[in-house]
């Protein structure tokens, strides 16, 4: 009896425990959809817009009376790419689409200022099937009726928004469309899509375009297409299940693979040159998968829209002049001048007047008053020949052929417009010689002769060579002032004279005594003269004056370091000089370091750059004994050289022999700076101004010490540094795609660039040249190429020569005899 009631006793206690346990669980489960709200909330308290606010789509926007309700642009993307990818696509052509863009990504994804659809139940693994299926099933949800085109695209593509609306809107998006790239998959995936003969797919990365209809077709049948999957491809189910419920399969169109360009470069797609055929003819480039890349490209697109907006603003002033001219208009009329009261001036020529802008393309716009005002043509061949350049066989610079390549690329894509229809092409093989001249008022005339193969494939087929000349004026467009208030001026030049004076008066002070680092201004960095010098003594006494008077008493923040060549013996005159000096100036620093061995640059200075009397954080600035300067050179160098970044290569004002000038000798004692008085030395790279730090980067290493005497040891040095200077950098800014501690690392390497400019405030004052006849060839050759350079001008040099009789004759018995010889082989022909 007892047991019994044990029992039920045990039997009621279970009871009530599962009672209980029931209302619990029943209560967790009634109210789990609120827990889910609740949880979202608290991850994304936010994003509580809805989708027409998440787009900025009004009500009453819609596509009867809305220019901007064309076409939706739902791009995929992943959370760790929000920051990266997406920001560089709404940031660059995102926000000039003709409609709507949003960026779909997994549950949870939030961001302030992109538009972020954050699809439920959907995460970032890829293959992204289930996340391209419910974008596109949200598009048809919330905006079918709001668009007449939808695109699929991926973070990686660039889209030109105005040619994508020119295409569209050639278009019937009232009927089923499906536009892109097609494909049956490469050579390895052939049979293993599980698709029939008649099936294709629009490959996903370079976009996928559906009219409404389609979407409206497809859509309804979305779950059902998700679970009949064939393949592990996105695209391809995409395009099966268009192709199953609405019908209709991928345009087979052989020109959509330049529309929609797809690059299979992979990751160094896009990263080269950009000025290519297939970069201004598509709408969408992919794949760019870094986001500086993006913005790169999109400058690059903008610059083109801006070349257009000045040819269409040069046709419009012709169309103006044309005008003027049918309505009788005088041309010194002012009421066709933009911004001129007709009641100015009218002798005086507008910036932007008709009369200039709108000259119809000619050779003959410029009309010189005489002689003197003629220009000179340049004779372009594999050279570049000018009469006005004091050197007149001169290497065709990058920005000239540049220029060339654009002219005649350009031309080519003109004449090959329609050469589909006519059944021929042709093909640009060759610039045999052509003439240039620039005219500062209209623009550049050029005249080409091209060797061009023309190819006819249509009818009889045929291959000629042809040649033609080519006459081009590229006019100049008009000027665009843009003015500044005087006061600007004014107060800017009173900020630096006050900053000048306190920089210096407080760097004096910290000389003699210790003050607080708070009360110090940012002072600039060191520079560090260094000199080789061996012998030359008056030579060494004039750069000695020279650095006394620019950087001690102009108080410049400059070092000097000499290392002095020679038996001891023979420097007690080079020592006194620096003795006084350093005894004038107690509190600068003048260093020397004395060597015994021949002289040799490339050891000097590779010593003094290893030295302590340099810091790491000092520039360096190797100079020669016969150079002069000012402080606007020192101002250059700080300006112009750059830690981890830049080294500074001017191009030094090098003298003519003075006996041999033919213009007036320098007044003042101030080296004249014109083409008879000297040269500009392009390939002379002996001063250079760089960071200590810099110079001993591993790659660079100092000097090459195994040279001897004199040259050569720049050239290697600079060899150095460009090798340094083509070393590719990984670190990529706003990127989300590579580990924070890959780009840590990355950006600590050096990736050197030159910097060159003339510099006529540096100086090489003449001297004569002795070229030991013991150096090595490359350098003895050098040695006698700058000895000849320094002799004189090319004026000065025709003048002597022609002064000559004999010389003048023998160059015409020289012409003659060349010209026999010419005609002897075509008379035995």
């Amino acid at each position: 009896m007892l047991q019994h009631k044990m029992t039920k006793r045990k039997t009621l206690i279970i009871a009530c425990f599962g009672i209980a346990l029931g209302l619990c669980i029943g209560t967790v489960l009634k109210n789990y959809r609120a827990l889910e709200i609740v949880k979202r909330c608290n991850l994304r308290p936010t994003n509580l817009k809805s989708p027409e606010e998440i787009i900025g789509l009004r009500e009453d926007d819609t596509i009867q009376n809305s220019q901007r309700n064309l076409v939706f642009v739902g791009v995929m993307t992943a959370k760790s790419f929000l920051e990266g990818r997406a920001r560089a696509v709404y940031d660059t052509w995102g926000k000039e689409v003709p409609g709507r863009i949003a960026f779909f990504s997994s549950e949870g994804s939030y961001s302030e200022d992109l538009p972020v659809v954050s699809l439920k139940n959907v995460d970032d693994r890829y293959p992204p099937q289930k996340k391209s299926f419910m974008m596109l099933y949200y598009m048809y949800e919330h905006y079918i009726d709001r668009f007449e085109w939808f695109i699929r695209a991926d973070d990686d593509v660039y889209m030109e928004p105005a040619k994508l609306e020119r295409f569209l809107r050639s278009i019937d998006s009232s009927k089923p469309q499906f536009i892109g790239q097609a494909g049956k998959g490469n050579s390895e995936e052939f049979g293993l899509l599980s698709l029939e003969f008649d099936e294709n797919f629009c490959m996903g990365g370079p976009g996928v375009i559906l009219s409404s209809e389609t979407l409206r077709r497809v859509a309804p049948h979305i779950p059902t297409c998700l679970k009949n999957l064939y393949s592990t491809h996105e695209d391809v189910e995409v395009g099966r299940c268009v192709q199953k419920f609405a019908g209709i399969p991928c345009t087979w169109n052989y020109e959509m693979q330049y529309i929609l360009r797809h690059n299979s470069s992979g990751r160094n797609a896009y990263t080269g040159k950009l000025k290519r055929k297939e970069i201004h003819n598509a709408i969408t480039l992919h794949p760019i998968k870094q986001a500086p890349l993006m913005y790169r490209l999109h400058s690059y697109v903008q610059g083109l829209k801006a070349e257009e907006m000045r040819q269409e603003s040069l046709l419009l002033h012709r169309d103006i002049k044309r005008m003027a001219t049918y309505l009788e208009v005088p041309d010194e009329s002012t009421y066709m001048l933009p911004s001129v009261s007709p009641e100015s001036d009218s002798s005086k020529r507008h910036f932007q007047d008709h009369n200039i802008l709108g000259i119809s393309p000619e050779l003959n716009k410029f009309v010189p008053g005489s002689t003197e005002d003629l220009l000179d043509w340049s004779f372009i061949a594999r050279s570049l020949y000018s009469a006005s350049s004091a050197n007149p066989k001169q290497k065709i610079d990058s920005a000239m052929r540049e220029g060339l390549e654009d002219v005649i690329t350009e031309v080519m894509e003109n004449i090959n417009n329609y050469s589909r229809q006519r059944g021929r092409v042709i093909e640009f093989r060759e610039l045999l010689y052509g003439y240039h001249r620039l005219d500062a008022l209209h623009g550049q005339d050029l005249i080409l002769d091209l060797l061009l193969i023309y190819k006819k494939y249509r009818g009889k087929k045929m291959t000629v060579p042809v040649r033609r000349h080519l006459y081009v004026q590229r006019a100049f467009t008009g000027i665009f002032v843009k003015e500044v208030d005087e006061d600007f001026y004014n107060v800017t030049l009173q900020q630096s004279l006050l900053g000048s004076l306190l920089q210096h008066g407080m760097a004096r002070l910290s000389s003699h005594f210790t003050m607080p680092s708070g009360l110090l201004p940012p002072t600039q960095d060191k520079i560090v003269f260094v000199l080789p010098i061996s012998g030359r003594l008056g030579t060494f006494e004039r750069f000695l004056r020279t650095y006394e008077r620019v950087c001690i008493r102009g108080q410049q923040m400059c070092d000097l370091l000499v290392v002095i060549f020679g038996p001891p013996e023979e420097l007690g005159d080079h020592l006194q000089l620096l003795h006084d000096l350093h005894a004038r100036h107690v509190y600068q620093q003048v260093n020397w370091i004395q060597r015994a061995a021949p002289f040799s640059r490339g050891v000097a200075l590779d010593v003094a750059a290893r030295s302590s009397y340099i810091r790491q954080e000092d520039i360096i600035l190797f100079i020669d004994v016969d150079m002069v300067f000012e402080v606007t050179t020192l101002e250059r160098v700080r300006m112009h050289t750059q830690r981890g970044k830049q080294v500074y290569l001017p191009i030094v004002f090098s003298q003519y022999d003075p006996q041999r000038r033919s213009s007036a000798s320098d007044e003042g004692g101030e080296p004249r700076i014109d083409d008879e008085s000297g040269y500009f030395r392009q390939f002379g790279f002996g001063i250079c101004a760089i960071y200590k730090s810099d110079i001993l980067d591993e790659d660079i290493n100092g000097f090459d010490k195994d040279i001897t005497g004199w040259g050569l040891e720049d050239v290697k040095f600079l060899e150095k540094i460009v090798r340094v200077g083509t070393r590719q950098r990984g670190f990529l800014a706003n990127t989300a795609e590579l580990s924070s501690d890959y780009n840590e690392a990355a950006e600590q390497w050096r990736r050197l660039s030159v910097f060159r400019a003339p510099d006529p405030t540096l100086v090489h004052i003449y001297h004569d040249i002795a070229c030991d006849t013991q150096l090595d060839a490359p350098q003895y050759n050098m040695c006698l190429g700058t000895k000849a350079n320094s002799v004189g001008s090319t004026r000065l040099m025709e003048q002597l020569f022609h002064s000559s009789p004999e010389n003048v004759q023998f160059a015409a018995d020289f012409n003659r005899q060349k010209q026999q010889q010419q005609q002897q082989p075509q008379q035995t022909r």
